[in-house]
């Protein structure tokens, strides 16, 4: 008796080693999941973020893998040079949809004394016609390269509604170029003040044509406002072709310390589309000439508004241009998708203006 009960005990002992690091395994390459999606959500490179989270590109690498086992401290670095909390970096088990987890990371930050007047807020949006609160502002969100500048300068000429490029706002607020204000005050501060010049866009501009970061969906509460109080576009292109119109612009900045800039491109495209696939239309430019992508954009934006809601207002003439706005320019009709120069994505510093 005691014979088959020792076999069965040693056969126990080896197989729950291997049992025991399966899940552990898998859990480790969730968490490098995690990292890597977030880290080209925010169009860093690997040594970028390994510099940002003074974690070495090596270990890093292996925690991307699944073969490397984070601290608590690495992973809390980490989470820090991406702007998030740790527990963003850990894997959910639950079969919930994506946009379920942005819900309950907006209530966290909510006192709790507050949540059942935020049911009531939250039943009452619901509820609301659906284009209640969002005006005649659209907002054109999408990749560096797809055409955004380029078409909502040709839309704002068309309408002749003000052209805001939210970036411009951001510099003049801050008093600085994105790039250095990145470098000296680091992405947070960035976003702060992508957030608030948003704010005032909202606040001040009943009708609008505005173009947004690429990366401006790597913050949740600025993304969740843009989409609540305004018409969103999302400007896409094949990959190939983001990557053909900024370096026509003559602009090298994507391959610069990074001969994989194709793949960064790709990942960061997959990282963030499900956040622009939440955008109210879509308006696909590949292969096109600009005359054509325009118009399919001006009949997006007229079923959006319908046709009588499509046309300038005395109130947005009497706004004029103002702050961080520009009139529509005449040569906007002839100027390509290629020539357009803007810093959204792939900047040499990892950060996305």
């Amino acid at each position: 008796m005691a014979g088959p009960a020792a076999k069965n005990l040693k056969k126990t002992a080896a197989v729950a080693p291997h049992a025991d690091t399966a899940p552990v395994g898998g859990f480790l390459a969730a968490i490098g999941a995690e990292v890597r999606r977030n880290r080209a959500k925010r169009g860093m490179t690997r040594r970028q973020l390994a510099q940002a989270s003074e974690t070495s590109e090596r270990y890093l690498a292996q925690i991307e893998s699944g073969a490397g086992n984070p601290s608590v401290s690495v992973l809390r670095a980490i989470a820090r040079a991406l702007d998030l909390t740790p527990a963003a970096l850990l894997p959910d088990s639950s079969a919930r949809p994506a946009a379920f987890g942005h819900v309950l990371d907006l209530l966290a930050q909510v006192p709790e004394g507050e949540l059942p007047a935020l049911v009531k807020d939250i039943e009452t949006r619901v509820a609301r016609a659906e284009h209640a609160d969002r005006g005649r502002r659209i907002v054109l969100v999408g990749l560096r390269g797809a055409g955004k500048s380029t078409l909502g300068r040709m839309l704002a000429q068309h309408l002749g509604w003000p052209f805001v490029e939210l970036d411009r706002l951001v510099e003049q607020d801050y008093g600085a170029s994105i790039p250095d204000l990145m470098e000296m005050a680091g992405t947070a501060t960035f976003r702060r003040h992508e957030r608030s010049a948003l704010s005032r866009v909202v606040a001040e501009r009943e009708a609008a044509i505005v173009t947004t970061a690429g990366g401006i969906v790597a913050d949740p509460e600025t993304y969740a406002l843009l989409l609540r109080r305004s018409h969103t576009v999302w400007i896409k292109a094949r990959p190939k072709e983001h990557m053909s119109r900024v370096m026509a612009q003559g602009d090298f900045r994507p391959m610069a310390q990074n001969r994989q800039a194709m793949g960064d491109l790709v990942a960061i495209l997959d990282a963030r589309r499900a956040d622009y696939a939440r955008a109210e239309a879509e308006v696909d430019t590949s292969g096109e000439a600009v005359e054509q992508s325009f118009a399919k954009l001006l009949r997006v934006v007229t079923d959006m508004l319908g046709a009588s809601a499509a046309t300038p207002s005395p109130r947005v003439r009497a706004e004029g241009r103002g702050e961080g706005a520009s009139p529509p320019s005449s040569e906007s009709r002839q100027r390509p998708l290629t020539r357009r120069a803007s810093r959204d994505d792939l900047s040499p510093r990892g950060g996305e203006s």
